[in-house]
């Protein structure tokens, strides 16, 4: 049986950004991200902060950042870069995804 690890990287300008807002959370909290159905592209990303760890959830730290992906979500964002953005439309954390065909301009939503 072969075991396929899926891997999903933080940026610098993420990790710092998610440990300043992990800062002043709880103790245990990390920020959840996750893919669903919908969005102008067919998939959408979503962002939550988390107190509750599956056993199963991909577990990313860097630099007093915690991010958390469940199994279902993981195979659509392998290769990934989760980035934090900040440019004259604002600021957001947006995926770079290299299985992504099609994204919206907002960054949170994509087709595979």
């Amino acid at each position: 049986m072969t075991t396929e690890t899926l891997d999903v990287t933080l940026s610098d300008r993420a990790a710092k950004r998610i440990a300043r807002i992990l800062s002043k959370e709880p103790s245990g909290t990390a920020l959840r991200v996750s893919v669903s159905g919908g969005g102008c592209s067919g998939f959408q990303y979503g962002f939550d902060l988390d107190t509750t760890r599956a056993d199963d959830d991909l577990v990313i730290e860097r630099d007093g950042a915690l991010v958390l992906i469940d199994q279902i979500s993981l195979p659509y964002m392998d290769g990934s870069e989760i980035d934090f953005v900040d440019d004259l439309i604002g600021q957001s954390f947006q995926i770079r995804n290299p299985h992504a065909t099609a994204s919206c301009g907002c960054g949170t939503s994509f087709a595979l």
